[in-house]
């Protein structure tokens, strides 16, 4: 691989300062166009202080071959281990030495390998507008640089795949013991120029040097006969052709047509539409089968489950992140298969007080609890989270508010939702829960408390705590909800329930089956009544 990059680590921090130095002294290697840079380091608590300090040293010689400005290259830092943290966001800074100032400053995280996380703050917040990228329409290119040192503790790929979908080139940096795959897996193609294993610092000048030589490619196709037939956008790799709107590039990477067939048609799938030269077909999310019909996708539909959802609305919350909670239950919906034989679903929101926005017996289709769910209206005020455990167990798993009977053995679940510290006590009314049966899930936003979220939760803790530091970030919990709400995935598996429309068929179908043996049993009585007259009228002509 042209990326993997050899030889012993001791060396780091003796060749360090050389490089630093000749940096410094040189500036950058080239004045390069717009440019939006942000750096994903990797500061977990296998990161040993001097392996720090290497890269702490590394991102400051970068940022001195950098020609960096307001409207040059732009420059944002964030660090992860099992949170993210921003170091500095692209908008801070606009001197290098305030920059070098702040990465100086920095100071090791020290816990878990979140490198997904990390990856999808970057996508949702670093590369936004309001944290200094330049908008989309400026076409500026977007470039993250990850520096990581072991194997993710999450999943990479598909959240990688959405950064790179969003136009985000990604550079993968591993120092010694990072994981060749999970580089590969995160970094843009072609691999061999976005995959660097750095094992000695006397190298890592190498990775220095050729991501200068690439930056300066930025402003190289306006001299390139690039061949485009539309338009030319430089990137760190090159050169590469774009085509206008409505239209799409060819395989040849220069020729551009007219979008594919699933923007033309109404393909009615329910995931994705893909064309494939003169038609489409559908296909559906990881984990979900495309049905008969070859536009829906299949749902949780092997175990049948009451669920609650108990969703914070203090103030501690607001407005804007209350909208977002709001769009994260709609998504936990959609895999569910909403049905009053299937999964009910019922709404909590609670505060300084409790209120029901809707019972489990209300609606029976998703779209129903959907456009509920929308019409929510934000609370505010405080975090009263004992309070409503104990609505939730009093009240919204009775048979009145929709609740199916016990003797049906229909698993009942709890799933709480909360962004900060109760105000009351949690203890009874999260045990008492537990003790009625209910599957307790506690996920976590913020600045939500670790030890309460392991109190109402179910054990083990592991499978039902969730925790996203970022209201904007939280979409990466749904795929662990979904493994574990999710009846043929989770605690409903296998769960029969006998349906009342079954039973009240059956015996509709043995009262006709009744009504018709006697209609024919008094058919056969009137024609014997008939062959035994025939026979005496008979008996009596002889």
């Amino acid at each position: 691989m042209r990326g993997l990059l050899c030889g012993p680590l001791p060396m780091l921090l003796l060749l360090l300062q050389p490089w630093e130095t000749q940096l410094g002294l040189a500036g950058p290697r080239c004045h390069t166009g717009p440019l939006d840079l942000v750096f994903v380091i990797d500061s977990s608590r296998s990161v040993r202080p001097f392996e720090f300090e290497t890269m702490r040293h590394f991102l400051v010689g970068l940022l001195r071959g950098l020609n960096v400005g307001p409207n040059a290259t732009r420059v944002g830092v964030i660090q992860y281990s099992s949170q993210v943290q921003s170091v500095f966001p692209l908008g801070a800074f606009s001197r290098r030495e305030d920059m070098e100032r702040a990465i100086r400053a920095l100071v090791p995280l020290a816990q878990g390998t979140m490198t997904g996380l990390a990856i999808q703050y970057a996508m949702n917040v670093a590369f936004s507008v309001a944290e200094g990228a330049r908008p989309p329409e400026e076409r500026v290119p977007r470039v993250a640089v990850i520096v990581t040192d072991g194997r993710p503790q999450d999943r990479v790929a598909e959240v990688a795949a959405q950064a790179r979908a969003r136009g985000i080139e990604i550079y993968a940096v591993g120092v010694q013991r990072a994981d060749v795959g999970s580089l590969r897996a995160m970094a843009s193609p072609p691999l061999d120029e976005h995959v660097f294993l750095v094992e000695s610092f006397d190298l890592i000048q190498e990775f220095g040097l050729q991501f200068q030589d690439r930056l300066c490619a930025i402003d190289h196709c306006g001299f390139r006969n690039h061949s485009c037939q539309h338009e030319c956008v430089s990137t760190l790799s090159g050169p590469r052709c774009r085509c206008r709107e409505g239209h799409d590039l060819l395989p040849d990477g220069r020729s551009c047509q007219v979008r594919d067939l699933c923007n033309g048609v109404d393909h009615g799938c329910e995931f994705q539409c893909v064309s494939e030269g003169f038609s489409y077909r559908c296909l559906c999310p990881e984990g979900r089968q495309l049905q008969p019909d070859g536009k829906s996708c299949n749902r949780c539909r092997e175990g049948h489950v009451d669920l609650v959802l108990l969703v914070d609305g203090s103030k501690s919350v607001r407005p804007q992140n209350f909208e977002l909670v709001k769009r994260f239950v709609n998504q936990i919906v959609d895999f569910l298969d909403v049905s009053p034989e299937g999964t009910r679903v019922g709404l909590v929101q609670f505060s300084s007080r409790v209120r029901t926005e809707f019972p489990l017996g209300r609606y029976g289709t998703a779209a129903e609890v959907k456009q509920a769910v929308l019409a929510v209206e934000y609370m505010e005020r405080g975090t009263m989270t004992g309070l409503a455990l104990r609505h939730m167990v009093e009240h919204s798993f009775s048979e009145v508010q929709g609740a199916r009977p016990r003797a049906l053995n229909v698993p009942r679940v709890g799933l709480v939702f909360t962004d900060g510290r109760s105000q009351d006590d949690i203890s009874v009314w999260a045990a008492r829960a537990k003790e009625e049966g209910i599957v307790m899930y506690a996920v976590g936003v913020g600045k939500a408390v670790e030890e309460e979220l392991r109190e109402i939760a179910s054990e083990p803790a592991e499978l039902h705590v969730s925790y996203s530091p970022d209201f904007s970030t939280m979409t990466h919990l749904l795929e662990n909800l979904k493994g574990s709400i999710c009846p043929e995935e989770g605690i409903g598996a296998g769960t029969e329930l006998r349906s009342l429309c079954e039973c009240e068929s059956l015996v509709e179908f043995q009262g006709r089956t009744l009504g018709a043996l006697e209609s024919l049993t008094q058919n056969l009585a009137q024609l014997t009544a008939r062959l035994e007259d025939l026979e005496n009228q008979l008996a009596n002509q002889k």
